[in-house]
């Protein structure tokens, strides 16, 4: 009986409807608040001393012009700081040189997009999973936000109340965001439903000396957007100095020549060319500290 009993019993589990399903909500579907890559923006913090120095260094690199040189109110707290824009055909800076202390949150963000429709494209990375570090704000010449996507990459997003009209680039950089698996699919989903990005390329066996790993494999997520060019390193999270702090890496024809004007400006090449994933590759460090990687396609 107590066989019996048993059987009964574990027909009736095995019977037993299964629970319901729960819906997935459907991917979020916003529009694409874009403008073009020459309007996006390496934010770049150096001492106000070496304001001058940092932003003719950079110019002599890469070409361009700078726009007139400031100082301004651009926190939504009392603060003060020399500004410039260096506009190259590599990639534009927003250079801050600080008078006064730099007011939280400011500082950690690594780049500024332009947007069409400042409220409509906060609303947007919101429901794509960022978070605001710091709500809308009025600025002298527009409006800004402060956020944040997953993995904790920092961006600020901002509307000039006059269009602006800036050439196109010669070559579009890249913003390089390196994560740990914890969050870079998270990070990958959010970015490229709110940008309406598109993944180029996802190498899963990229060669770890690319970020200053020998002997390791990363995965490599290179994506496109109206934002312009971004690559995802992600990885152990255990990289060697200066791995982690190019927040932007600029392609440019010749290498030799571009690292040659680079020293003779000032700048300190931190990590020497290298060949590595299908490109000629070096790290420099700018005065005032900016790191930035620079990059060349590699001889076929």
């Amino acid at each position: 009986m107590k066989r019996i009993a048993f059987l009964l019993g574990a027909a009736i589990v095995v019977a037993a409807p299964a629970a319901p399903l729960v819906a997935r909500e459907a991917p979020v579907q916003t529009p694409d608040y874009s403008v073009g890559p020459q309007y996006d923006t390496t934010h770049v913090y150096v001492p106000e001393a070496e304001f001058d120095k940092f932003v003719a260094s950079f110019v002599a690199t890469f070409g361009g012009t700078t726009s007139k040189q400031g100082e301004f109110q651009v926190t939504p707290t009392k603060s003060l700081t020399k500004s410039q824009l260096a506009l190259t055909p590599a990639g534009t800076v927003s250079v801050f040189g600080f008078k006064t202390p730099i007011p939280y949150p400011f500082g950690d963000e690594r780049t500024g997009y332009l947007v069409t429709d400042m409220d409509a494209a906060v609303t947007s990375a919101v429901k794509h999973g960022a978070i605001r570090r710091i709500t809308t704000f009025p600025d002298p010449i527009g409006r800004d936000a402060v956020i944040q996507w997953p993995g904790g990459v920092n961006m600020q997003i901002y509307w000039h109340t006059t269009k602006p009209n800036y050439t196109p680039l010669a070559t579009v950089p890249e913003n390089r965001i390196y994560l740990t698996a914890d969050a870079a699919d998270r990070f990958i989903s959010d970015w490229t439903g709110f940008a309406h990005g598109k993944i180029a390329s996802d190498n899963r066996a990229a060669p770890g000396a690319e970020v200053g790993q020998p002997g390791k494999t990363i995965r490599r997520v290179a994506i496109d957007s109206g934002y312009g060019k971004m690559v995802v390193f992600v990885t152990d999270g255990q990289l060697p100095w200066p791995y982690g702090r190019d927040m932007t890496g600029y392609a440019v024809s010749d290498l030799a020549a571009t690292l040659a004007k680079a020293t003779a400006a000032g700048a300190e090449t931190l990590v020497t060319p290298s060949t590595v994933g299908g490109r000629q590759t070096a790290i420099v460090q700018f005065p005032g500290g900016y790191i930035a990687e620079i990059h060349a396609e590699a001889a076929k």
